[in-house]
């Protein structure tokens, strides 16, 4: 783990208060050896809030705080705050234009998630929906990638995509995922439609719930030796189709 990608709260009660504040955690670590009892409440606040606590050795911990004065916890918190989805999903309703969403499903690597963003705010994403687990959170790294985008594109983190898009799709949107064995090419969509369009992980791609809650599943035609493209890059061909596509 980077140090200079996350932001630490050391210390049982600030983290108490952390979790009581509502604050955005992405994990809670805990030193290996440190009675249960003594976490309980963390472990019991964390466990409501859904976040994730990993037992680690007690030299982890002292390599992240840079300091062994930290009691055995620290939660590693996100350096910017998220938005709430219901929220988001509201102020998109309300505003003008063909609502335009992207889900990530698992991207891993901070550069992909910062360049991203980047192309998102120039094309005029209303919002990135991202995993709660095994995804990329809003580090340093994201931030300094995405060259400022960061602050105007809002990302969200909710609990089950599958769900996620499911009750998107109850709110009229259409579902466009990217597979390199589909037939129907990117560009054969209209996409002056309510969109949400899926990325799959760094080699993996889509998994398959959500490739079977796509509408679309659409092909970037490719004829050199190379079979895949960088996620942020298949993201950005994607995105600026459905730009081009909506007469912008």
């Amino acid at each position: 783990m980077d140090k200079n990608d996350n932001l630490f709260i050391m210390g049982k009660n600030p983290v108490i208060e952390a979790l009581q504040s509502e604050r955005s955690i992405n994990k809670i670590y805990i030193a290996e050896g440190t009675q249960k009892v003594a976490m309980n409440k963390v472990l019991v606040m964390a466990k409501e809030r859904g976040i994730i606590t990993q037992f680690v050795p007690r030299r982890k911990l002292d390599q992240m705080a840079e300091t062994t004065d930290h009691q055995g916890v620290i939660a590693s918190i996100a350096a910017y705050r998220y938005e709430d989805f219901q929220n988001l999903l509201q102020k998109v309703k309300e505003t003008n234009g063909i609502p335009f969403f992207v889900m990530l499903d698992e991207i891993e690597d901070p550069h992909n998630l910062g360049s991203i963003l980047r192309t998102a705010d120039v094309v005029g994403v209303n919002g990135i929906i991202i995993p709660k687990r095994r995804s990329v959170g809003l580090t340093a790294t994201v931030a300094k990638t995405s060259a400022g985008a960061i602050e105007y594109v809002p990302v969200t983190r909710v609990t089950n995509l599958a769900q996620t898009l499911d009750q998107l799709k109850e709110e009229g949107f259409w579902v466009v995922g990217t597979d390199a064995s589909a037939k129907q090419s990117f560009t054969e969509v209209d996409y002056q439609i309510p969109i949400v369009l899926v990325i799959g992980s760094e080699g993996k791609g889509m998994s398959r719930l959500i490739k079977e809650k796509c509408d679309f599943i659409v092909k970037l035609p490719m004829k050199g030796h190379v079979n895949s493209l960088n996620a942020s890059v298949a993201a950005a061909i994607m995105m600026f189709e459905v730009y081009r596509n909506r007469g912008f």
